[in-house]
């Protein structure tokens, strides 16, 4: 699903013109970014947590030049689903056929 099917669905559920729907999506997806971008986690009740993880330094490898190089230490977004979220996908995913 591509957020234009997204936004489609909710605005067909809700009765909300599309328009609507995608200025509310993106002010979403704005203030989850600038909130990861500012070091507060986000969490969602029922459905997840964006949170921020720090990855270590570590020693990777250049393959062209064939050296070592340090990777620093750096900060990455992710997102850790609610265990509700999880049984929802498990079960509705196993009933469908192969």
């Amino acid at each position: 699903m591509r957020k234009a099917d997204l936004v489609t669905a909710i605005s067909e559920k809700t009765g909300v013109p599309k328009v609507d729907v995608l200025v509310t999506l993106e002010y979403f997806f704005t203030e989850v970014k600038d909130s990861l971008a500012e070091g507060d986690n986000v969490y969602i009740r029922g459905f997840g947590s964006f949170v921020i993880k720090k990855r270590a330094k570590k020693i990777g490898r250049h393959i062209k030049k064939n050296i070592a190089i340090e990777i620093p230490e750096h900060y990455i977004p992710s997102f850790k689903p609610a265990k509700i979220f999880v049984d929802q996908v498990k079960d509705n995913v196993s009933k469908l056929p192969d």
